[in-house]
């Protein structure tokens, strides 16, 4: 269990709290409110409970790394890059500070551009309820560090502002960072908010105790990134659906002809043995049937259907046909719990969307049979808003490499940090 921030008392107390505001941007313009939004359950009790302050701290991208690429690509572009232009439109947290008092219809105080260190005095001499949000915490180095004694020189930092550590920062939760999990360590009480709790409540016990039968969808691009999320969800799974490009590894594995599509030679024995593997768990692993194929990768490439589960050789799947979908929709229909990490097709190619669009569809028709359904991974996230659908979910995860990892069984420094 968890201990969360309804098993504390708030009253007169100050926090600090580690949100994910690492949101979209574009010329210091917020391109996608997400994150903030989800937050804001947490924000508003916090201050309906009577704290003293309320301080926020985040990160924006990583400045550093980003901006080193930016200068490299401006470079070879024969461009001119500014690089104080360049970090004040897609790292500073003022703008999401604007945009966060926007939508939460309070005043919140910015603590300034000069970091997070020294701003005790600033946080002590704001009125009660106070919003303060502190500047990105990746300009101060320690916040990643690998090293424990430099994180823990921002973490003191940190939790000299707040008698009480919250964390709704599920997308971090994963990182082993000064704010997301060493702060916990020097402040007297750690509890987790609303949007950590839905997340663990929702895909934790799809490793540990799912309702059954579980039927779990795997896509994406490739088999290397899914290996341990694919391992970890056979323990359980009744089913799973493999799509996407991964896909035509496990077909070749089965002797299939793939054509030009996206295969892992070096994955071809790991697919082996996780079919395998399914095989004894008395498992379905579900492939695809028929695809829709085509000679290039471009969005504006000639559709082609293909009724067969092998490949022409001038050919590539980038989405799967109706028979496949037909598969799924059987197999889906005996589903209690779904989860579902990774898009079937290049669904950002209009003309090969179809196949994700009909997952989808299917699993906002599962949810209405009171199935459980969770989304997580951002493709398949962002396939759910594309088309309409994420409200139909029973969960969409605010998570793509926290999500894969706690599918995947490991312990998350972030949750941990929450443990009553």
């Amino acid at each position: 269990m968890i201990k969360t921030v309804k098993s504390v008392d708030l009253k007169g107390k100050r926090i600090i709290m580690r949100v994910d505001f690492n949101v979209p941007m574009k010329d210091a313009v917020v391109q996608d409110d997400t994150r903030i939004m989800a937050a804001l359950p947490t924000i508003k009790y916090l201050l309906d409970q009577g704290v003293k302050t309320l301080t926020l701290m985040s990160h924006l991208g990583d400045p550093s790394k980003d901006s080193k690429k930016a200068r490299e690509k401006a470079e070879r572009d024969g461009k001119s890059f500014d690089e104080a232009a360049y970090i004040k439109g897609k790292h500073r947290m003022a703008p999401v500070v604007a945009y966060l008092e926007q939508k939460l219809g309070k005043p919140v105080i910015f603590a300034g551009e000069d970091g997070c260190y020294g701003k005790k005095a600033f946080i002590d001499g704001q009125k009660d309820g106070s919003v303060i949000m502190l500047e990105n915490t990746r300009f101060h180095k320690e916040e990643t560090s690998k090293e424990a004694g430099e994180r823990d020189k921002l973490a003191k930092e940190l939790a000299s502002y707040g008698d009480i550590f919250v964390n709704d920062a599920f997308g971090t939760a994963h990182r082993d960072h000064a704010s997301t999990a060493s702060i916990a360590k020097f402040v007297p009480v750690s509890a987790a908010g609303f949007l950590m709790e839905k997340e663990v409540q929702f895909l934790e016990p799809i490793v540990t105790s799912p309702v059954k039968p579980l039927v779990a969808i795997i896509g994406g691009a490739k088999v290397s990134s899914k290996i341990a999320v694919l391992e970890s969800l056979l323990k359980n799974a009744d089913a799973m659906v493999i799509g996407g490009g991964m896909a035509y590894t496990f077909l070749k594995a089965q002797g299939r002809r793939v054509g030009k599509s996206l295969v892992e030679d070096d994955q071809i024995d790991t697919a082996k043995s996780i079919l395998e593997a399914a095989k004894k768990a008395g498992a379905d692993i579900v492939l695809p049937v028929d695809q829709v194929a085509a000679e290039t990768f471009d969005a504006s490439a000639k559709p082609v259907p293909v009724d067969s589960a092998d490949l022409p050789d001038n050919l590539m799947g980038l989405d799967v046909g109706p028979k496949t979908v037909a598969k799924y929709e059987e197999v889906l229909a005996r589903a209690k719990t779904i989860v579902w990490n990774g898009p079937v097709g290049v669904f950002e190619f209009d003309a090969f969307a179809k196949g994700t669009e009909e997952v989808a569809k299917l699993v906002a028709e599962a949810t209405g049979r009171g199935a459980i359904t969770v989304v997580g991974g951002g493709d398949s996230v962002a396939a759910v808003n594309k088309f309409g659908l994420a409200s139909k979910m029973s969960h969409v995860s605010t998570g793509g490499g926290a999500s894969l990892e706690l599918l995947e069984g490991k312990k998350l420094p972030g949750i941990e940090v929450c443990r009553g």
